[in-house]
């Protein structure tokens, strides 16, 4: 049965994630430091060429993409966006720390979102709509690979959820410009809501 390859890919660094800031909505671009780690990265590590890449929206994620890939193809998916964290945003953790309203948030769970923020569960479920939408496109329009270009969190919450074999989501890290390589089939996804995981990515030149 056909396969079809995605590589999620987590976006280079911002200046928020230097100073330690939760960026999930904020819309920063890469800061310089950021794309000579990229350019580095692409000099040591090959990004095979894909078909299709699918982005978050928000300017991380679409400069990572245009950084690492040319003449390709790109679609915005908005539910691979970072999470929401409300009135976290923009702040560090060592200035909350102390806050009744972080300390409540640290509990985790899937129904405890930061104050005016996202719960886990929302993010879930919108990482099965992006996976669903992303899939089912490639299948349609007979693309056979794909770059996935999105957050860290959100790819851990990915493979988590749909990745064999099974893990906890801070089983799957990525650094910056790195990600993992998965392999679906639709039987596998339609059948089961699955997909194989093959290794981390990018792969170390020769």
């Amino acid at each position: 049965m056909k396969g079809y390859r995605l590589q999620f890919i987590r976006h280079g660094i911002t200046q928020g994630n230097l100073d330690g800031r939760y960026i999930g909505i904020t819309d920063e671009g890469l800061c310089a430091q950021g794309r000579k780690e990229l350019e580095k990265k692409k000099e040591s590590f090959v990004y095979p060429h894909v078909e299709r890449i699918y982005t978050s929206p928000l300017k991380r994620c679409r400069e990572t993409a245009e950084l690492l890939y040319t003449d390709c193809s790109m679609r915005l998916v908005p539910e691979l966006r970072e999470m929401n964290f409300g009135e976290f945003e923009n702040k560090r953790a060592v200035d909350i720390m102390n806050t009744p309203q972080y300390k409540e948030f640290m509990k985790g769970g899937l129904d405890n979102p930061p104050p005016g923020g996202e719960s886990m569960r929302d993010v879930v479920e919108r990482c099965y709509w992006a996976a669903d939408f992303i899939i089912c496109d490639m299948m349609s329009r007979g693309v056979d690979t794909a770059a996935v270009i999105t957050h860290g969190g959100i790819i851990m919450n990915m493979l988590s959820c749909f990745g064999l074999p099974k893990a906890r989501p801070m089983e799957w890290p990525c650094d910056f410009g790195e990600g993992y390589e998965v392999l679906v089939t639709a039987d596998m996804w339609q059948r089961s809501d699955v997909f194989e995981i093959r290794g981390k990515f990018p792969y170390l030149k020769d």
